[in-house]
Formats: C-alpha cells, structure tokens, sequence
C-alpha cells in the first residue's frame, strides 16, 4: 500500500480510505470486523465513518444512529493495537434522532450540536481522541465564527488532531479558511467530494482551489452509484436491485460498452479501471470505498497496482469526456 500525506499535514494516511456507511446495515458485524481486519492487513489505514451511519430499521424517521460507530469501537476493544493503527475520521452535521437534543435535534453545525455529538461518537467508537473530525455539510446558517469557535478548542485539548469537510464547493472552503486564518488557526485539511468517471465538475473549481490550499481530497461514489461496477450491462444486473440504473439511454449504453470493452483490452475490471483512474490525478489524496466483501476489498486493493498509461488516460477522457479542465479556461479561453 502506498501512502500519501493528508493535505498540507505531517500525516501519511493510505492511498485507500476504507468507507464504513454499510457497517451495522448491509454488513453484519462480524463482516464488518472481516474486512476491517483485511483492511488494516493490507496497510488502509484511514477508516471513516460518521454518527449516522448504519440502521437498524428502513424508515427514517425511526431508525436509531450510531450503529457503524459502534461495531467499530468494539473491534477497536479487541485490542492487537487495531486503535493505535488506525487513522480514525468520523463526521457530523445530520440530525441523529436523539430525543436528548429535543429542539436542537435538527442538522447543522452550532457549537452545541459539535461538542455534544463529538461526545457521542467517541462513546460509542471507545476512544479518546478522533484524528479526523469532518463537517458531514455546509450549514449555511451558523457563521464562521461560531463553526471555528466550536472546532478550534477541540483540537486545542487534544480530542480532535484535525478538521475536514464533506460536500462543500470551492467557495465554502475559501470562505472557512480565510475564517481559519483570522483566528490563527489551521481550519481545515480534506475535503470529501464526490468525483469519479461519470461525475467529473469537481475539475472546474473543487479540485484546483483545494490543491492550491492544500486541502487534501477524498472522494465518494468513485463507482458512481454502480454505473461503474461491470455488472450494469450484465444480464442479471436487474435482479441486483438496481433497477432504475438498468434503464439506459442508448448514449449512455454506448458509453459503458466503450468503457467495458477498452477495459477487457487492459485485462482489468471495470470497477478496478475506475479506482485506478481517480488515484491517478494528483489533487487527490484518497478514494473512499465501501466493500461489502472481503472479496470486493481485495478487488479494491488491487486497483492501487494498476498504472494507468497517457493514451489510456486519453482513451477515459474520450469515453467520459470531462468539463474540459479547470475554470475558467474550460470555457473561456
């Protein structure tokens, strides 16, 4: 495994980040700790997690949160240093159905919800200290002052090593570090934007103001929600409960056969070709993936080997052409 380091820091995190959304939901526990454990093998050493992931129950309204946090904390309890290896991050910003909160039990980023949620999660992850604690959104309402006035002093005492933020665009994370700066502060070190093959506009102002700042980047949804999996055009791909992604435009199917059949002509997978690609642009510092097997982890693994050559980078772009390069010369010049 490769490593890299986290944005502007003094940390090296893996070149993989291991995503847990489906721990405690898709995944039991048990498989859960399997691929944790495969994972932490193989040298991922960046987990990340938030305090709304896995459920127990379909519907929103009552489902109770928490449940990754959780069967993280008691794989951490089986010791073997699994803690001490782990390079933690989790979230927060979403409502958490907690009837403790009463009024405030609503998304956002004020200074309660931040110190009473950070509480929470290390209870329940059977820690001290998160070395990643991330923005889940934007909270247009709360002010900068207020954010930073809540994020600062954690970090100051020791429970949180560094801010991130998720789903921001380039404005947000200009309008916080310059926040940051004001108060002699670090603010933040990642961003977590969704960036792959079929989703490309992060390239037009995400992507170069975070590498200009330093901000390290980690992607979700580098499958783009399966389109990219191999198993779209397969025959039994409906029965797989993607249906609604089986309902291809004839350009679209076009695309993904190009895709599939210049991938058959690399001797790789369709999902490990779409990996490869994202770690092959330097703003990013790591895809997150969320296996649901062993088997797909190593899968997953394996794309870091894959090296990707200029005509086959030029062959991706014509496949899934992307907006041109960054703004404003994408459009303007």
């Amino acid at each position: 495994m490769d490593y890299t380091f986290l944005g502007r820091t003094g940390m090296r995190v893996s070149r993989l980040a291991l995503g847990t959304m489906n721990f405690g939901s898709t995944n039991s526990e048990r498989e859960s700790f399997e691929i944790m454990d495969r994972a932490l093998d193989a040298g991922i050493n960046l987990f990340d997690t938030a305090n709304i992931y896995g459920r127990e129950a379909p519907d929103e309204s009552v489902r109770r949160t928490g449940i990754a946090e959780e069967i993280i904390g008691r794989w951490f309890a089986q010791g073997g240093q699994r803690r001490e290896r782990v390079v933690l991050g989790t979230k927060v910003y979403i409502r958490m159905n907690d009837p403790l909160d009463g009024a405030n039990d609503k998304s956002g980023l004020s200074l309660y919800k931040i110190r009473r949620h950070l509480e929470g999660s290390m209870r329940r992850l059977q820690t001290d200290h998160v070395e990643l604690y991330q923005m889940h959104h934007v909270d247009e309402r709360t002010t900068w002052e207020e954010v930073w006035g809540a994020f600062q002093p954690i970090v100051e005492s020791g429970a949180v090593d560094y801010i991130g933020s998720c789903n921001f665009g380039a404005r947000h994370l200009c309008w916080a570090q310059e926040a940051a700066k004001e108060r002699h502060f670090m603010g933040l070190v990642s961003e977590q934007s969704s960036y792959n093959l079929t989703s490309r506009w992060t390239e037009l102002e995400l992507l170069p103001a975070a590498q200009k700042m330093g901000i390290g980047v980690l992607t979700w949804g580098p499958l783009g929600g399966g389109m990219l999996s191999g198993h779209v055009l397969d025959s039994k791909f409906g029965t797989r409960g993607y249906e609604r992604l089986a309902q291809l435009t004839p350009a679209k199917r076009k695309q993904l056969e190009d895709y599939s059949q210049l991938c058959r002509e690399l001797g790789e997978k369709e999902s490990e070709v779409a990996l490869a690609w994202i770690l092959s642009n330097p703003a990013v510092t790591a895809p997150l993936i969320g296996p649901r097997t062993v088997e797909q982890l190593e899968s997953c693994i394996h794309a870091t080997e894959i090296v990707l050559d200029e005509e086959t980078l030029t062959q991706l772009d014509e496949i899934f052409p992307g907006p041109g390069g960054p703004a404003p010369q994408a459009y303007a010049w």
